[in-house]
């Protein structure tokens, strides 16, 4: 995907993992070791991006796994966006939209992913907003999911017809606190 000032392509390690692991320590509260990187993207590549601006530089990336829930009658394979994050000086010009969208397209044509899901600060209102706007939805709080102790809006998108809402529940319920 390209857009004017940047375009989005998968993660290479070899070129891209220190700029990656500068904006998780400079953007995030969340921060993670090089190793979790490496090994996310080795598990899966389609679902690990990077937004590139013209200049070469990495403004944002976005990791995601696939993991799979068995349910009483079907076994749903979900995309888990781990981390995302945009350049303070990139944001509010759709790279983190980008991001998302392309991710979730590569899970679900590359991996067969039934719905997409991630944690986010209740918090962070610029990201729920966002992610509300590209179809998640808001499936309970994790009562202090992070290590600052707030908690978490566990989100979710459906991305193919086996993700009904019981389903979604049963695979993803227990984690949370539900919303009124």
């Amino acid at each position: 995907m390209e857009g004017s000032e940047y375009r989005i392509r998968r993660f290479d390690p070899s070129e891209d993992l220190s700029s990656v692991v500068r904006l998780n320590r400079v953007f995030l509260p969340e921060n993670y070791p090089s190793y979790f990187f490496v090994e996310n993207h080795r598990r899966c590549p389609e679902g690990f991006l990077v937004a590139e601006a013209a200049d070469g530089s990495i403004v944002g990336y976005i990791m995601c796994r696939v993991e799979t829930k068995f349910t009483d009658d079907i076994t749903l394979r979900m995309g888990h966006v781990l981390s995302v994050a945009v350049d303070r000086a990139h944001r509010r010009r759709g790279i983190g939209r980008g991001l998302m969208l392309e991710a979730e397209r590569n899970l679900v044509e590359e991996r067969g992913v039934d719905l997409m899901y991630l944690e986010v600060r209740v918090s962070n209102t610029p990201a729920i907003s966002l992610y509300k706007k590209i179809g998640y939805e808001i499936l309970g709080v994790i009562p202090m999911y992070y290590a600052d102790g707030e908690d978490a809006y566990l989100m979710y998108k459906p991305t193919s017809r086996a993700a009904t809402p019981d389903r979604i529940r049963r695979a993803l319920g227990s984690r949370v606190r539900q919303v009124n």
